[in-house]
């Protein structure tokens, strides 16, 4: 039987179960969050405590052992780390790949995406569905004929062809992602801008760029994520000097009797940079993902 609506009020009445659920539905829903960002969390704070500890006590049980035994607990394997110097040059080439790699997607692909939206050129269409079938292409296809490419250009090996290829590849992506959500800027606005005589360069830096900073923020934590985390086109195309975190670190690994004692702190560097950059940045992702959903 469904609820009889309260003729003086005009609200519905519930039965007593529907107001129980419906008062505490919040708090469950809380407390369901809370168990399952904890639980996300759990693998980070187990490395973070796996990197401070005494190598000499893996053998003896998981890192929550030392939560009841502190004494276990060392900034040695830090120090360790530190003064490895292809653990250091590795972080700093990662740097030098991610930030350059991220940066130009973003302003490339931020123009692109302007341009496809609103600028009317020959071949417009055409060529935005090319870019679109890019989307599909793996990247394991292009491996070998751009390794090819790479040693006439003579840049094989080196932080530059790293960036190029993760540019070219994440391209295809932010092109499609911000003509979209630019095309869903009012033209009112261009318009408008267009009759005070500001030109098309003044317009996507004054009117598109601050719109659109939601999209672009989500693009670049996604750009940001992958390259960072890359390990495949790292190992294709960085030699020792120019190879990046990812790939010291499985280096690291084949070796593990010998350098167990800084795998753990470096492979948490390796997380928490990403990590933190994705929490400060979360309120643009959030607001990038739900763009469009709401009129």
């Amino acid at each position: 039987m469904s609820a009889a609506p309260d003729i003086v009020t005009g609200t519905i009445n519930r039965g007593l179960a529907a107001r129980i659920v419906a008062s505490t539905g919040g708090g469950f829903l809380r407390i369901f969050l809370i168990v399952v960002a904890l639980l996300w969390l759990l693998p980070t704070f187990g490395l973070l405590v796996e990197s401070f500890r005494d190598p000499a006590q893996y053998a003896n049980g998981g890192w929550w052992q030392a939560l009841a035994h502190p004494a276990q607990l060392t900034v040695d394997n830090y120090r360790t780390l530190l003064h490895n110097s292809t653990m250091t040059s590795s972080f700093f080439n990662t740097i030098e790949i991610t930030v350059p790699a991220t940066i130009l997607v973003v302003l490339i692909g931020s123009a692109a995406g302007y341009a496809f939206a609103w600028m009317d050129f020959p071949g417009r269409d055409a060529i935005f569905l090319v870019v679109v079938g890019l989307l599909v292409i793996p990247i394991q296809i292009a491996l070998i004929p751009v390794v090819k490419l790479y040693s006439l250009m003579g840049i094989s090996g080196s932080i530059a062809s790293v960036v190029i290829f993760h540019v070219g590849f994440g391209l295809p992506f932010a092109v499609f992602l911000l003509r979209n959500y630019f095309a869903g800027i009012p033209r009112d606005l261009m318009e408008a801008a267009r009759m005070d005589g500001a030109s098309e360069v003044r317009i996507f830096f004054r009117v598109i760029l601050p719109l659109g900073m939601p999209a672009i923020a989500s693009l670049g934590i996604f750009q940001f994520l992958w390259v960072w985390n890359d390990l495949l086109v790292a190992l294709v195309f960085a030699d020792s000097s120019s190879q990046p975190l990812t790939v010291a670190l499985a280096t690291q690994t084949r070796q593990f009797g010998s350098s167990i004692d800084i795998l753990a702190p470096g492979a948490f560097l390796s997380l928490i940079v990403p990590l933190a950059v994705f929490l400060a940045f979360q309120r643009y992702f959030v607001q990038g993902v739900m763009a469009g959903s709401v009129k």
